[in-house]
């Protein structure tokens, strides 16, 4: 019976060895298949709006400039390629592998670093939507970690094959657009389900309890995003979070690594250069519809952060040689 038992004891081992190696090979292929959707739906397009509510696709066939954007809630994955996203001084490097989680608005700057036409970069991206996380948390079933003291409202994570599967599933929906309004919202929750069932999930947790710091610092978050062309006044955001200015001041920066004023001033500037490249307006226009009073310091912080004056920055935008963007809207 001993012999017995070391039997079944040496299978089970070999059936785990077995499992744990077959889940890498799995991940791969489930990538490739990923890849291969996004590629088939795109063509030839660098971004299309799909017909399942928050899901985007992107394309690119070769590496971009860094560009200033915004990045709302949600959670990109990378099915070929590999892309660089700064926040503040912090740096996140994600491709194949991995996928990028936002929990808050947070101003970026971001540049794909590995495609080209023989292997473009392939990449999904969706929104995620708050009262849907809250949802979920309810069920005493699902069991989140706390998260760290001080981490950002940023994170990658590791890209699992059932992860990978449910982004597959989701893909399949756009070739049967009579079911996405009964199975798009199912298998978004499971997408979500699979990320707070991981060490990012933590953050999304921290961000939609209600009462949470980290849940009133994305109020302030919110309120500037919604009112970045008004005038800031730090007392009156610490009061629609409903904490001390100290305290406002320490979680804001530990979110989204930066001040409420820098945050304000980054989206003020990421707004004007959308409305001068896209919309044709000059730069004094700009300046006073994102809420500048002075065209001069104007001038002085889009220089400091893009490099150059804004119409100068603007003409090498629009040149024939110019490399590509990643993004230019909020």
């Amino acid at each position: 019976m001993a012999i017995l038992g070391q039997v079944r004891e040496t299978n089970t081992m070999r059936n785990a060895n077995k499992s744990a190696a077959a889940a890498p090979d799995r991940a791969r292929d489930l990538r490739t298949e990923l890849a291969c959707k996004i590629a088939s739906f795109m063509g030839s397009e660098q971004n299309r709006a799909t017909d399942i509510p928050g899901l985007m696709l992107h394309r690119r066939t070769a590496p971009t400039a860094p560009c200033s954007a915004t990045y709302g809630p949600g959670v990109t994955v990378m099915a070929q390629g590999r892309k660089r996203v700064d926040l503040g001084r912090t740096t996140f490097l994600y491709g194949e592998s991995r996928y990028l989680l936002t929990a808050v608005d947070l101003p970026i700057v971001s540049q794909i670093v590995e495609a080209s036409e023989e292997v473009p970069c392939l990449a999904m991206s969706l929104k995620l939507e708050m009262p849907v996380i809250r949802e979920l948390l309810s069920h005493e079933e699902i069991h989140v970690r706390e998260a760290p003291a001080d981490s950002p409202a940023m994170a990658t994570g590791e890209v699992t094959p059932e992860f990978l599967g449910a982004c597959c599933r989701l893909m399949d929906l756009l070739n049967t657009p009579r079911d996405i309004p009964f199975l798009s919202g199912l298998i978004q929750r499971e997408i979500i389900y699979r990320i707070l069932c991981g060490p990012e999930g933590a953050r999304l947790r921290a961000i939609a309890t209600l009462g949470d710091q980290s849940h009133r610092t994305a109020r302030a978050i919110a309120w500037i995003k919604a009112n970045y062309a008004k005038p800031l006044r730090v007392d009156d955001l610490a009061q629609i979070a409903g904490m001390g200015l100290s305290t406002l001041h320490h979680h804001f920066r530990a979110l989204t690594s930066m001040s409420p004023v820098q945050y304000q001033k980054q989206l003020r500037l990421q707004a004007a250069r959308g409305r001068m490249l896209i919309d044709g307006l000059d730069a004094a226009s700009a300046a006073f519809e994102v809420g500048y009073e002075s065209s001069s310091q104007f001038n002085r912080e889009y220089s400091r952060l893009f490099g150059q004056p804004p119409m100068r920055d603007i003409r090498t935008l629009r040149s024939p040689g110019a490399p590509p963007l990643d993004s230019v809207r909020i």
